[in-house]
Formats: C-alpha cells, sequence, structure tokens
C-alpha cells in the first residue's frame, strides 16, 4: 500500500452528530503516511468551530488537518423550523455545489488535487460533483447499519407495507437482515407526513442513498463507510447488496489516541461553547459508577413540563447527577437546582465526561453519537428517544442489553417516576442492574478491540485505504 499523494476531501453535513464523527475519520485518514486531509463543513459550522476567524470562510490549518468551509446558502446559520424549508433544500443544492467546486479548484491551483472525497448523509450533490470530475467519492454513513437497512427497504419494496400501517405503533415488520421491528423501532420521518421538515429530512436521506449505490471509481460496486463494529451489527451489515459496506467505528477520537482525562479531545469539533464549570473536577468528588448524567444531545429540546418531569425524577433517585441543559433550550420559569450532589452545565466534552471513573448511567435521548461513545465507555443507558433514528437506536440498546428504555406517557413526557425507577434498575443492586452494567462493560471492551491494531474496524479502514490507492 502507498498512500503517498492521496488528498482526502472530507464533506460533511452541518450538525454536531455529522461533525464529530467526520472529524473523528478525518484525524484518523490524517495518520495515513504521505497522506493530505482537508475537511469541509458549511460556513456557519465552520465559525461555530473555529469562532476567532478574521472572516467566515478563513482557511484553518490544525495540524495535519484543514479547514475550509463550502456555503449551504444560510452562511449566518439555519433556524430549523422557522426558517421556509423549501428555501433552505433550494439553496444548499445551488451554493454548496458551487463552493465545494471552487474549493476544488483552489487545491488543484495549489498542486493539491483532491484524489477521493468522503461526503456524509444528506451530502448527495457530493457524487455528482465527484463524478463529474472524475475523482472517487465514498459514502460515509454516520448512523447505524440497522438503520441504513432500514432505509434502503422502506425505498425499496417495503414502502407501501410500512405506510400503510404506519398508525398501528406495534405492528411487526420483518426487513432482510433486520430482527424484527415494530413500527414504533423505525425511524420518525416514516409516520409522520404533515411535517414539511421531516418530508423534506426524509428525501434527502433517500437521495444520500441513492447517490451511494451508483457505480464509482472502484471496481462494480461503490464503497460505503458506516460509523459501527463489525461485532454489533453483524447481521445488518449484509442488508444492502448492491454497495460494499465496510464498518469503521466507532469513530471516536480518544479510542484512537493516547489521551489523558484533561487532554481536550474534540478541538475545533464543538458547535456550543463548553461550560465553564469545574465539571470534572467535581466528578472526581464522587464515588465509582454513581453518578447519572444526562444529556439530550444538540437539537433535541425538552419543554418546560418535561424538565420539570426530569429534574424531580433526578432528586427522586437520590443519585448525583450532571444535567446537560444546553443555553438554547432553557426555560426561564424552570428553576435548575444544583446543590452538592447535582450540577447543571450548557455542554461538556461527552467522551470525557463518559469516561470518568464516576459515571454510573447515561439518560441519553440515543443519538447515535451518544449510543456508540456510552458503549465505547461501557456505560449503561436509560434510553429516552425523541425522534429521527433515535426509537431505533433505543431498541437495539434493550436488545443488546445495554441498558433500559424510558416509556413516555400518552402526552410523549418521561414521568420523573419512570426515570426514577429506570435509575433504580440500572444502577440497583438487582440482578438486571447487575446484568446490564456487565453487558456494558463487554460491549466497551469489543468497541475498543474492534478499533485497535488488528481488530475488525481497522482491518476494515486498511481495506479503504488500499481501494482508494489502487485506482
Amino acid at each position: 500500500m502507498k498512500p503517498q499523494g492521496q488528498h482526502f476531501l472530507v464533506v460533511i453535513y452541518p450538525g454536531q452528530g455529522h461533525i464529530n464523527p467526520g472529524r473523528s475519520l478525518a484525524k484518523r485518514l490524517a495518520k495515513v503516511p504521505g497522506a493530505r486531509v482537508t475537511f469541509s463543513t458549511s460556513i456557519s459550522a465552520h465559525c461555530q468551530m473555529f469562532p476567532s476567524l478574521t472572516s467566515p470562510n478563513q482557511e484553518i490549518s490544525d495540524g495535519p488537518i484543514t479547514y475550509i468551509p463550502y456555503s449551504d446558502g444560510y452562511d449566518n446559520g439555519i433556524k430549523w423550523f422557522v426558517d421556509d424549508i423549501h428555501d433552505i433544500t433550494e439553496k444548499f443544492n445551488a451554493f454548496g455545489p458551487a463552493t465545494l467546486s471552487s474549493v476544488l479548484d483552489d487545491l488543484a491551483v495549489r498542486g493539491q488535487p483532491v484524489t477521493c472525497i468522503v461526503y456524509g448523509l444528506h451530502m448527495c450533490w457530493v457524487k455528482e460533483l465527484a463524478l463529474s470530475r472524475g475523482i472517487l467519492s465514498v459514502l460515509y454513513w454516520p448512523q447505524p447499519a440497522t438503520v441504513l437497512g432500514i432505509y434502503y427497504h422502506y425505498f425499496h419494496n417495503y414502502h407501501d407495507l410500512i405506510t400503510s400501517h404506519r398508525d398501528d405503533p406495534s405492528f411487526v415488520v420483518n426487513l432482510p437482515h433486520l430482527a424484527p421491528l415494530k413500527i414504533c423501532d423505525l425511524p420518525s420521518f416514516f409516520t409522520n407526513f404533515t411535517n414539511e421538515v421531516f418530508n423534506s429530512i426524509l428525501n434527502m436521506t433517500k437521495l444520500t442513498i441513492e447517490s451511494a449505490l451508483k457505480p464509482g471509481k472502484i471496481g462494480d460496486k461503490s464503497l460505503v463507510l458506516i460509523n459501527t463494529f463489525e461485532e454489533l451489527e453483524s447481521e445488518a451489515l449484509k442488508s444492502i447488496e448492491e454497495v460494499e459496506i465496510l464498518p469503521i467505528g466507532p469513530d471516536i477520537p480518544s479510542l484512537f489516541e493516547n489521551i489523558k482525562e484533561k487532554t481536550d479531545t474534540c478541538r475545533g469539533s464543538d458547535l456550543f461553547q463548553r461550560d465553564s464549570k469545574d465539571y470534572m473536577e467535581w466528578l472526581s468528588t464522587k464515588q465509582n459508577s454513581s453518578v447519572v448524567y444526562v444529556s439530550f444531545g444538540s437539537v433535541s429540546s425538552m419543554s418546560k413540563k418535561q424538565m420539570e418531569e426530569m429534574q424531580s425524577g433526578l432528586k427522586a433517585s437520590r443519585y448525583p447527577y450532571l444535567w446537560v441543559v444546553r443555553k438554547n433550550n432553557r426555560e426561564e420559569e424552570v428553576v435548575l437546582d444544583e446543590g452538592h450532589d447535582s450540577m447543571v452545565v450548557e455542554w461538556c466534552n461527552q467522551v470525557q465526561v463518559l469516561s470518568h471513573p464516576s459515571i454510573g448511567c447515561f439518560v441519553t435521548h440515543c443519538g447515535w453519537n451518544s449510543t456508540l461513545e456510552s458503549l465505547a465507555c461501557g456505560v449503561p443507558m436509560v434510553a429516552v428517544p425523541q425522534w429521527t433514528d433515535q426509537d431505533t437506536n433505543a431498541r437495539m440498546v434493550v436488545e443488546w442489553g445495554a441498558g433500559v428504555r424510558g416509556k413516555v406517557n400518552e402526552e410523549g413526557l418521561l414521568k420523573g417516576e419512570v426515570l426514577k425507577s429506570c435509575l433504580e434498575t440500572v444502577m440497583g443492586d438487582g440482578e438486571r442492574g447487575m446484568n446490564i452494567r456487565e453487558n456494558a462493560k463487554v460491549w466497551g471492551e469489543k468497541a475498543r478491540k474492534a478499533v485497535r491494531e488488528g481488530g475488525s474496524s481497522d482491518h476494515n479502514f486498511k481495506v479503504f485505504l488500499e481501494k482508494t490507492t489502487r485506482d
């Protein structure tokens, strides 16, 4: 294998859940001897990643990776569910290809032509741009293989079956190479056709998968990299025969580096400013496996009622807790209590927190990054899915024996007493809790083994490198 002269361009959708694994992959590629790596996301996300820019599209060199943004037409950021979705889509599909094309031109003029483009979810136009220029392109799927398989089968032969039963949450669908799934376990976009934003996201997902199915420059099949590992989803990885799927995850920076607890493992990744509170020092004052960590990610918003129920359940459980409540999701009417055994922060380094020995449980929305990070750190979960792929992820967490699902009521609320019961199950002395904690540890070791030298994900990553240097 002779990767000298390779130039990987990693093009990622401007969302925290997309940027985190995309940047981790870029860092792995940057370790390939002789390879050059450029990372590109939208101007608005680029500005959030690097808040000290002198101009919005300023190029940043951060060690082995160069960051050059493209424009999605909303350089000041998109206000989801506020800005017109049709305008968002139209501008994204116009500004994106035009400005990324300029990035490719500029790099070529410098004598640094791109040889392989790795593009993420919702970036289907990147494949077309790459084909028009004769550049190899590879889809990087940031969700589980199970979800990729569900979408694929939904768009191929199972649309009518699923749609006709969308009002029956308990109806079971049997999809090839996947465990039986209830309608309520499927991505939320399949059952809500009245929301234009949901419909647009579903259509972008369809276009992404269609782009991946188109033949590329490598043999007869296109490559798809996926942020999972073989031991976790061995059967689901067989769902799509038209492409070659290579699971290379978990793509978590700390799994590939010798990182100490206080090291900033994700500099330049976060779209939110981390809280200045000394939450890591606070965690160090707590006993091992005693703290409940709560975070619903970068997008999901919690209502006033849900915050009150969440706080009620956390207090009633009597476990110390660290709770992430983003600045853009703080209800003025809700008083978030803090004391010796509770801390509320606006944002934090999640992998650092989950890696701390005091963490005993993660109450999570089950975004795939959070799910993988919890698995990799051996932390059991209380799954409280909100939308998109999270219901599927939550179902798998329970199936893997790595956590429990917090059941919501008819209003969609996780009641305080239900949360308290879930925490007592996962962190208590009962047999089920001990099994869950042991399973979480086993999955953590499997995840770490997969990315080590000689592991399944390490092997697949090397296969990818071999294929991209063969042409």
